[in-house]
């Protein structure tokens, strides 16, 4: 038996755990029962693999009318409550060759006329009934709703309960069928899913290795799987999700970026060796490679906004009077001529490397797993003497067709990271800014981050530039996401950013600020970051009473203890 003092030790020690530190502590003090008197060495890497094992579910709904989504956000709010990560899915987009990635996968869904699945959910029903996967990992259960008015009850359901069985998937929970009142049913299914999972969780407890951190410059292959514009119609813009798959595994945290070198535009690269009649077969050497003048063109030199350093060498080298511009290579050649093939040997040799473009990763490892990768890309516009230009790599993203090939690489970002999971954090992203906050959220969500969550997020138009506004909602409704202040600028007669909406909820922006939130803006430089940076530093002055100088050493302060964060461009 315990001495009293180390009972009471004990006692105190242990009694702000929770249900998962609870179950560590009673495996770890057991560890020391087995090992003879011998400690076991706490912060060894052995000592580390075995925590209790993660509990996390996908639940996922199939709707013709609404019910089943409305009552899947419901019970994900119920069961996360409990201790469970829990992932909302559609299955109108859901992809079902990640079955084979979840631990345990949950369904509810509805039956149409004579026995049917919902019109969105057909694509998912008929993959599952049309292919033989390998499902033999995957735990599941069934919520089926229904009419029992009609002949073929809940058939859906059963259908899809049936066939995950076929598939080798291990059925944890029996088929529930629900009739028009299923809200107590349903309710039952869920704290049946909370017995279910953690018991199977304690039983099959799995090692845990710290993910590695990315060092260097890899190159991973990948394949895309899935564009699409998030700009709805009536938008003047172009903001593209980008899911790309992989077939060797991801390493890579939040607040990282995906790293990309673009390929020049193929009919521009012919246009130039059409105009200088150099062969493109020809071996060309520059300071840093020696290839065919082709791909020289095509995959490692900036031919598309030359700097005028550039510009003036190629002015020294053709004897052409260039005033002081930018243009591209095709534009300088078809105004100011090269005179042979030989001459443009030269220009090729001080044209500067292809420089990489950075997009800040919209994924998370824990929520999609770790050979798919997501990022989101605004196609840029821009005007260069009247002319309208095209960004080189968002131009040469948003072309792609899924199925094709790309190749990148992860550019860790120490300095953009999340805290602490009990800490609380604020979120400020418009446009694309959004994009390392979706990383975040989907994060926080899949490890049950105990950290409130707040995002201020802007665009121009609610209906046509609202990005992931289903994804967010959802967040919201599941309480993933604590608040949530929106602005969009064209929707109102006097504009409203995002740094107004800062400004309406003052208070509270300073309140969280003092209780230890970290603070992260991601978008536009400029005018943005500085506007919102401005409200910032007078929300402090004005809330905490502080004179613009104190003002300045408090914002300071945060960023030196890493709790306001800046990712702009």
């Amino acid at each position: 038996m315990l001495s009293e003092n180390k009972l009471n030790a004990l006692k105190e020690i242990s009694g702000g755990f929770s249900r998962d530190e609870a179950v560590w502590a009673s495996g770890f003090l057991a560890g020391i029962a087995g090992l003879s008197g011998a400690v076991p060495q706490i912060l060894s890497p052995e000592a580390n693999t075995h925590p209790v094992a993660s509990k996390k579910i996908t639940l996922a709904y199939g709707t013709e009318t609404g019910n089943s989504k409305k009552l899947a956000v419901e019970l994900a709010g119920i069961i996360k409550k409990k201790g469970i990560q829990v992932k909302l899915a559609d299955l109108s987009q859901y992809k079902p060759k990640d079955l084979a990635k979840e631990d345990f996968f949950f369904v509810i869904i509805s039956t149409q006329g004579e026995g049917d699945p919902p019109v969105l959910a057909k694509k998912f029903y008929d993959h599952i009934h049309e292919n033989d996967l390998n499902l033999n990992t995957l735990k599941f259960g069934v919520l089926a709703l229904g009419d029992s008015s009609y002949p073929l009850f809940c058939k859906t359901g059963e259908d899809i309960d049936s066939r995950f069985e076929v598939l080798g998937a291990e059925r944890i929970i029996p088929l529930k069928k629900c009739d028009v009142d299923y809200e107590q049913e349903s309710h039952s299914w869920a704290e049946h899913i909370l017995d279910r999972v953690y018991t199977t969780a304690e039983q099959s407890q799995k090692s845990y290795v710290v993910p590695k951190v990315s060092t260097g410059r890899k190159k991973y292959q990948g394949k895309i799987s899935t564009i699409i514009n998030l700009n709805d119609m009536g938008s003047d813009k172009e903001t593209y999700h980008i899911e790309i798959e992989t077939e060797e595994p991801l390493v890579y945290k939040p607040g990282d970026a995906l790293g990309v070198i673009a390929l020049n535009p193929k009919q521009e690269v012919e246009e130039i060796i059409s105009l200088t009649g150099i062969d493109p077969q020809r071996s060309v050497k520059t300071s840093k490679i020696t290839a065919t003048a082709e791909d020289l063109l095509y995959k490692h030199l900036n031919i598309s906004y030359l700097l005028k350093t550039t510009v003036a060498q190629y002015a020294q080298i053709t004897n052409h009077h260039i005033p002081e511009v930018r243009l591209s290579l095709l534009d300088l050649l078809r105004i100011y001529p090269v005179k042979n093939a030989a001459e443009f040997e030269e220009v090729i040799a001080v044209l500067t490397g292809q420089s990489p473009r950075l997009y800040s990763i919209s994924s998370s490892l824990e929520a999609h797993g770790d050979t798919e990768i997501h990022i989101t890309v605004a196609k840029s516009e821009f005007f260069i003497n009247d002319k309208k230009q095209n960004g080189l790599c968002s131009a040469f993203l948003a072309e792609f067709n899924e199925g094709e090939n790309l190749e990148f690489y992860i550019q860790e970002a120490k300095h953009f990271r999340l805290p602490r999971q009990e800490k609380d954090i604020i979120m400020i992203g418009p446009g694309t800014g959004i994009a390392p906050f979706r990383s975040f959220l989907y994060e926080r969500d899949a490890i049950g981050a105990e950290g409130r969550n707040w995002l201020f997020f802007g665009d121009r138009n609610f209906v046509s530039d609202f990005l992931y506004q289903a994804e967010i909602q959802d967040f919201l409704k599941t309480g993933t996401l604590t608040h949530l202040d929106l602005a969009f600028s064209r929707d109102t007669a006097e504009k409203i950013y995002v740094q107004h909406r800062l400004e309406q909820k003052a208070q509270e922006v300073y309140h969280w600020l003092e209780g230890g939130a970290s603070l992260y803006i991601c978008g536009a430089k400029e005018p943005m970051s500085k506007d919102v940076e401005t409200t910032i530093l007078n929300i402090i002055q004005d809330k905490g009473n502080h004179s613009p100088e104190e003002a300045q050493i408090y914002l300071e302060e945060l960023e030196l203890n890493g709790r306001y964060v800046k990712d702009v461009y």
